[in-house]
C-alpha cells in the first residue's frame, strides 16, 4: 500500500516540478531545455531525488548548480501545490540514462550491420 502512495507522490512531484521549472528566473535554468526523467522519494517523505536531463550536455553542470540554488523556491511552491505534511527536500542529480540508451542503441546497430555484411559475404562465396 505504501509503495503505491510513494509512486503517486513521485508522479505528482514530477508533474508539478515540470511546470514550476518554467517560473525559475535563474539564467542557468531558464536558458537550458530541461526534462525531469525520474523522481525517487524516501518512504518518510523527507528527501526527494530528482533526476534531470539537459538537451545541451555542456551546460549540465551549470544547470544542476542553478537548480540547487532554486531548490528553496521550488520546495516552497511544491509544498503549496501538494499539501503534504512534509515537503521533501529536493536533491537534483544529472541523469545520463538517455545518453546511455543512445549508446546501447548504437552498439546494437553496429552488431546488426556487421551481421548483415557477414551474411552478404557468405552468400557471395556460395
Amino acid at each position: 500500500m505504501a509503495k503505491n502512495r510513494i509512486n503517486r507522490i513521485n508522479d505528482e512531484i514530477q508533474r508539478e516540478l515540470s511546470s514550476l521549472l518554467r517560473t525559475v528566473k535563474d539564467p542557468r535554468v531558464c536558458d537550458t531545455m530541461i526534462s525531469i526523467t525520474h523522481v525517487d522519494t524516501t518512504n518518510d517523505l523527507r528527501y526527494s531525488k530528482i533526476f534531470v536531463s539537459a538537451l545541451d550536455k555542456s551546460k549540465e553542470k551549470d544547470m544542476i548548480k542553478g537548480l540547487k540554488s532554486a531548490s528553496g523556491y521550488l520546495r516552497h511552491e511544491l509544498g503549496i501545490a501538494l499539501q503534504l505534511r512534509y515537503t521533501p527536500e529536493l536533491v537534483f542529480e544529472a541523469d545520463d540514462s538517455i545518453a546511455y540508451g543512445s549508446h546501447i542503441l548504437e552498439v546494437l546497430r553496429d552488431i546488426e550491420t556487421k551481421e548483415s555484411s557477414s551474411t552478404a559475404n557468405e552468400e557471395e562465396d556460395v
